[in-house]
């Protein structure tokens, strides 16, 4: 990444970035409706299909592995043969795969559709973020970022509300089965407007750098065109055996003892990718980038954030469902004031990024800390006879504007200094972080809560879940401090 020039000097605003953009939230749009909306459905799913617990568990987690695994590989394609192309395979990927989800005879037919779902949303989401990198600077990327967060916040409300209403209006079997249909109109529209106003041709991409060789060795061909086959085989691996105890550990125990086998893939990836460009080749993921202190940083900070809040919503779920007898439709309301308030936040924070930096996502935390060490106070009134549940409606907001206020000015953040030409793989690395996160935060929270639960009651086990939660956020907040700290000397 030495001796590119200034991206500040050598950036012309293309007229049709808003356009542009437009099209990267109808798709994000798209596919975080397609993860929300299913969470409702899963009891209809498991009775019209004629599921067991396990097909059910595979429906979500076939989606997070292949999601997962794809990310970096697809973000580094974008980088070399142009973002636009790999974004309309992704889509049109996540659309037909949606068709086969919906129409699925049998839960093997279903699952096989959501791991194909899960390769089309990871192809998508490193071009995402690649194309604001490409297409926006300055104060407009933090707006754009800003929109983006809106986006997820309005999609994250929709989704459950939606997935309820459909099986509502239509009954389970044709319900659920909308739930995956529902996809199909949105992302026939994003690839139609792709086409028409993405810029032409759709195999281009931003000014690549040539790695420099090592001294002594010899110079080679077509590394602008080098996809670095085995480094992406390896790290494939790496995050599918990172991945796969978290997600199905409960179930198969064997399989944490892909654990230290993944982790030592990872080890070898990284040895890899560094002979790889001693050698003059274009490795996957250019380790220089983190020497970029804002993007080691903020992919600190996105994986352990997602560790602990991810696992609200699921905890709440449980939680009002199982031990407090809400409906799937309640369990959806309950979380609306915090999805809407975290696209409020999301796009007030886009407009602040750039002026206040870091000191807006460490703003978010403190608002996740107070959102979550509330919520606990109104559970144990509630378990006291004092207060109704519903004044979670209050304390979870504060977790929606947290939500806001962190996930996409960190993104911006991450990404602030990482030249164009790397932002797909670098974006991928920062996601696949998130996902990492959010898979060890699940497991991790699920296992503590139902540990408490087997020897206390409910309430307990909820505080005790939230309490955990906001363990890990408060070491995301020292990380992030340290990040305002060196902001701050430099």
């Amino acid at each position: 990444m030495r001796g590119e020039v200034p991206e500040a000097e050598s950036h012309v605003p293309d007229p049709g970035r808003w356009r542009i953009l437009a099209v990267l939230l109808v798709t994000m749009f798209m596919s975080l409706v397609g993860v929300s909306i299913v969470n409702v459905a899963l009891p209809a799913i498991q009775a019209g299909l004629g599921a067991s617990q396990s097909d059910i568990q595979w429906v979500l987690a076939g989606y997070a592995l292949t999601f997962g695994v794809v990310l970096v590989a697809a973000g580094r394609a974008g980088d070399v043969f142009g973002r636009g192309a790999l974004f309309i395979a992704g889509v049109a990927v996540f659309t037909l795969s949606s068709v086969a989800a919906g129409l699925a005879p049998d839960p093997l037919s279903l699952n096989i559709a959501r791991f194909i779902q899960g390769v089309g949303s990871g192809l998508v989401n490193p071009q995402v973020l690649g194309m604001i990198q490409q297409y926006f600077r300055g104060p407009e990327r933090g707006r754009a970022y800003g929109a983006m967060g809106t986006m997820v916040g309005f999609s994250v409300a929709i989704g459950p509300l939606l997935g309820g209403a459909l099986i509502a209006l239509l009954g389970p079997d044709a319900g659920w089965r909308a739930t995956f249909l529902v996809n199909v109109p949105v992302g026939a529209l994003a690839i139609v407007l792709a086409l028409r106003w993405f810029p032409r041709p759709m195999f281009t991409r931003a000014a690549h750098p040539e790695p420099q060789p090592a001294p002594g060795a010899g110079r080679r061909t077509g590394r602008a065109t080098d996809l670095d086959p085995v480094g992406s085989t390896l790290l494939g691996l790496g995050v599918l055996g990172m991945l796969l105890p978290f997600v199905q550990g409960r179930e198969s125990a064997w399989v944490w003892w892909l654990l230290p086998g993944g982790l030592a893939v990872v080890a070898g990836w990284v040895l890899w990718e560094r002979s790889y460009a001693a050698r003059g080749y274009a490795p996957m993921v250019d380790l220089d980038l983190f020497r970029i202190g804002s993007f080691t940083f903020g992919t600190l900070i996105a994986g352990l954030y997602f560790v602990g809040i991810s696992s609200v919503w699921v905890l709440v779920a449980i939680y009002v469902q199982d031990g407090q007898g809400f409906t799937a439709l309640d369990a959806g309301l309950l979380g609306l004031p915090a999805a809407l308030c975290a696209a409020a936040s999301s796009h007030l924070a886009g407009l602040r990024v750039m002026e206040y930096g870091g000191k807006i996502v460490i703003l978010g935390i403190l608002c996740a800390l107070f959102g979550l060490l509330s919520s606990i106070v109104v559970i144990e009134l509630h378990a006291g006879g004092r207060v109704g549940l519903w004044w979670l409606l209050g304390t979870l907001a504060f977790v929606g504007i947290a939500q806001g206020a962190i996930i996409a000015p960190n993104q911006a953040l991450t990404m602030l200094e990482v030249p164009a030409a790397h932002s797909g793989s670098a974006g991928g690395v920062m996601q696949t972080s998130q996902r990492i996160g959010t898979a060890v935060g699940i497991a991790m929270m699920t296992a503590i809560f139902f540990a408490t639960l087997s020897a206390t009651a409910w309430d307990t086990a909820m505080s005790v879940g939230l309490a955990s939660i906001a363990a890990v956020v408060l070491l995301t907040l020292l990380v992030a401090l340290a990040d305002q700290r060196r902001r701050t000397r430099g």
